[in-house]
C-alpha cells in the first residue's frame, strides 16, 4: 500500500488566536508523519473560513504562502454552521487527491497526536475511523449531562451513534465520494457515517483544555445540531405522537363517564371540578408538544424542498 496524501480539515469561526499555534503543532506532525514514511509528501491542512469576521482568513493567506502551498483553505461568504463547513472542507479538498481525510476542531483540543493511530487503523483496512472521548471531565456540568442525555436517547431511538463521538474522525476518500450522493441540506454527520456500512475503527483520546479563546459551540448551536439529528435519523418521535394521541384519547374518554356517573349516579359535578381543569392542561400541553415535535420534521422537508446550496465559497486559496 502506497503512502497515503493526507488532507486535515479544519473548520474555524474567530479563530485568530489559536491559528498559528493550530498551524505550527499540526505542521510538525505532518512532517514527523512524512520522515517515518507514513504518509506521502504531498499531504497538507486544509482551513474552512465559516463566516469569520476577525483576522482567521489573513492568517490562513498568510501561512499558505509561507508554506509553498502546505495550508489550503476556503472562506465562506457567511457563516453556514459546523456541520457544512466539514462537508464543504471533504469535498473541496478531495479536488487535491487526498487519499484519508481527518476532521478536527481549530483549538485542537482533541489530542492532535492521536492522529498517527488514525493513520495507522487507515492503514490497516479501516475506511472510516472515530475518535472517541475518554470521558468528559473538561466539561461544565449541565453540558456534561445535555450532552450524555442526547446520546443516550438518539440510541433509544434507533440512532447507532458511540456516546461521546466527536467531529474528529478519518475518512477514506471512497467513503467522500458516497457522501457526495447524499443530496441532504442539513447531512448530520455522526449519523450518517453509522450509516454507509464500510469498515469502522475507533481512536480513544483525552480532551485538553483550550489553549486560546472560547468555544464558539452555544448552547441554542448544540440544541440545534441534537435537533437535527434526531430528525434525520429518527421516525420513533412521529410515532410517539400517534401514541400519546392515542393516550389522550383515551383518557379523554374516561374522564367523559367520570362525568356522566357524576352527574347521574352522585348527582355532583363540583367535585370533578378540578381534574377536569388538570387533565384540560394536561391534554392542551401534549398538543402543544405534538404539534412542536410535527413542526420539526416539516421544518425539515422546508430546507430540503428548497434545495439551496449548502454553502457558498467567496475565496479559496491552493
Amino acid at each position: 500500500m502506497k503512502n497515503p496524501i493526507l488532507s486535515i480539515i479544519i473548520p474555524c469561526l474567530n479563530e485568530e488566536d489559536s491559528i498559528p499555534y493550530t498551524v505550527s503543532s499540526l505542521l510538525n506532525i505532518l512532517k514527523e508523519l512524512e520522515q517515518t514514511n507514513q504518509i506521502d509528501s504531498n499531504s497538507f491542512i486544509f482551513f474552512v473560513n465559516d463566516g469569520s469576521n476577525d483576522k482567521t482568513w489573513e492568517l490562513i493567506q498568510k501561512f499558505n504562502k509561507e508554506t509553498n502551498g502546505k495550508i489550503k483553505g476556503i472562506k465562506f461568504s457567511r457563516n453556514f454552521g459546523n456541520q457544512k463547513a466539514i462537508i464543504a472542507g471533504l469535498f473541496e479538498a478531495d479536488k487535491y487527491n487526498a487519499d484519508c481525510f481527518i476532521t478536527v476542531d481549530a483549538d485542537l483540543q482533541q489530542d492532535e497526536n492521536k492522529i498517527r493511530e488514525f493513520i495507522e487503523k487507515y492503514k490497516n483496512g479501516a475506511k472510516i475511523v472515530c475518535g472517541i472521548r475518554n470521558d468528559r471531565k473538561t466539561d461544565g456540568i449541565i453540558k456534561k449531562i445535555t450532552a450524555l442525555t442526547f446520546y443516550k436517547f438518539m440510541n433509544i431511538l434507533g440512532v447507532n451513534i458511540q456516546i461521546n463521538h466527536s467531529d474528529y474522525r478519518l475518512v477514506s476518500r471512497e467513503v467522500v465520494q458516497t457522501l457526495k450522493n447524499f443530496p441532504e441540506t442539513n447531512l448530520f454527520l455522526r449519523g450518517i457515517f453509522n450509516e454507509l456500512g464500510y469498515k469502522k475503527d475507533y481512536v480513544y483520546f483525552d480532551v485538553k483544555p483550550r489553549k486560546y479563546g472560547k468555544t464558539k459551540f452555544s448552547f441554542f448551536q448544540l440544541y440545534s445540531l441534537a435537533l437535527n439529528g434526531i430528525t434525520s435519523f429518527s421516525l420513533v418521535p412521529l410515532r410517539m405522537v400517534t401514541v400519546v394521541g392515542f393516550i389522550m384519547a383515551l383518557m379523554s374518554f374516561c374522564l367523559g363517564i367520570s362525568a356522566i356517573i357524576d352527574y347521574y349516579v352522585f348527582h355532583s359535578t363540583v367535585s370533578g371540578w378540578a381534574t377536569i381543569i388538570v387533565a384540560i392542561g394536561f391534554i392542551c400541553g401534549i398538543q402543544i408538544l405534538c404539534l412542536g415535535i410535527i413542526a420539526e420534521y416539516l421544518g425539515q422537508l422546508f430546507q430540503e424542498v428548497k434545495s439551496r446550496p449548502r454553502y457558498i465559497i467567496e475565496e479559496e486559496i491552493n
